[in-house]
């Protein structure tokens, strides 16, 4: 059984992200675009440390250590989340609250997106 190519959804946010936050600092500023940027990589680098350690096991005779490793990325995953958030709101002053949830929430939306197209295609589909 092959791995999905859960990587491409990470690949994506920083595709998005980066162009985002440049478009933002030209049309905005440089205090949004950097909030903006901050609240993205706090749901890009959770969502990749838990697919790493989920999809690095395959096959039904590695079931109880995909189950270990998916509670595992879980917790490390909200927790890595809960330090994004507060070392932002703690070490980023100035901040945009308002920038750091919308870059946030755009990176979660791409992320949903691509777990969702994931799972729609036929498995001769994925590479």
């Amino acid at each position: 059984m092959k791995c999905p190519p859960v990587y491409r959804i990470t690949l994506v946010q920083g595709a998005v992200l980066a162009p985002l936050s440049l478009f933002c600092w030209l049309t905005v500023g440089q205090l949004q675009a950097v909030s903006l940027f901050a609240g993205g990589l706090v749901a890009i680098l959770p969502q990749a440390w838990f697919a790493a350690r989920v999809f690095r096991w395959r096959g039904a005779q590695a079931t109880a250590a995909i189950a270990r490793s998916a509670l595992a990325g879980e917790v490390g995953k909200f927790t890595l989340s809960m330090v994004g958030f507060a070392a932002i709101f703690a070490l980023l002053r100035p901040v945009d609250g308002a920038a750091v949830l919308g870059g946030y929430i755009a990176m979660v939306a791409i992320q949903i997106t691509g777990s969702w197209l994931l799972l729609r295609q036929r498995p001769a589909d994925r590479d």
